[in-house]
């Protein structure tokens, strides 16, 4: 099944889902391996070093330092990877309310790390979002 790019199917579509836990971010050596020990949800390579995407515990339990306590929130319509405005949509209504958010686009779905302590506002934003009428 093809993506959604229709930006009113989108944000009508979207079904904001949090997902449990507490994720971080931490980083690691550019050429260092990724211990057996952890399970990232996300892994990016930059030259500066690798970030990984973990729950907080892991984090913890590994001694890793990290930034960013964040909760998850999936945005659960399969929207296409060449969509175009979805998430400058959404990035910036979360702005408005001066709420953060670190976005990734996986193959299926869109996702969202949003502060821990903002996460049920985002939630509600994005569910009010996803019932306003749209072009």
């Amino acid at each position: 099944m093809a993506g959604e790019r229709d930006l009113g199917a989108l944000l009508r579509g979207m079904k904001p889902e949090l997902r449990p836990g507490v994720f971080v971010f931490c980083t690691i050596v550019a050429d260092e391996s990724i211990r057996a020990a952890l399970n990232p949800l996300l892994t990016f390579r930059e030259q500066e070093g690798t970030t990984l995407v973990i729950l907080r515990e892991e984090a913890e339990a590994a001694g890793l330092r990290y930034a960013f306590a964040s909760r998850l929130i999936t945005l659960t319509v399969h929207s296409a990877l060449d969509a175009v405005g979805f998430l400058a949509a959404i990035t910036a209504r979360l702005a408005e309310a001066g709420i953060s958010v670190n976005a990734v686009s996986a193959f299926h779905h869109d996702h969202l790390f949003v502060p821990v302590d903002r996460a049920d506002e985002a939630l509600a934003l994005l569910q009010e979002m996803s019932k306003a009428k749209h072009l």
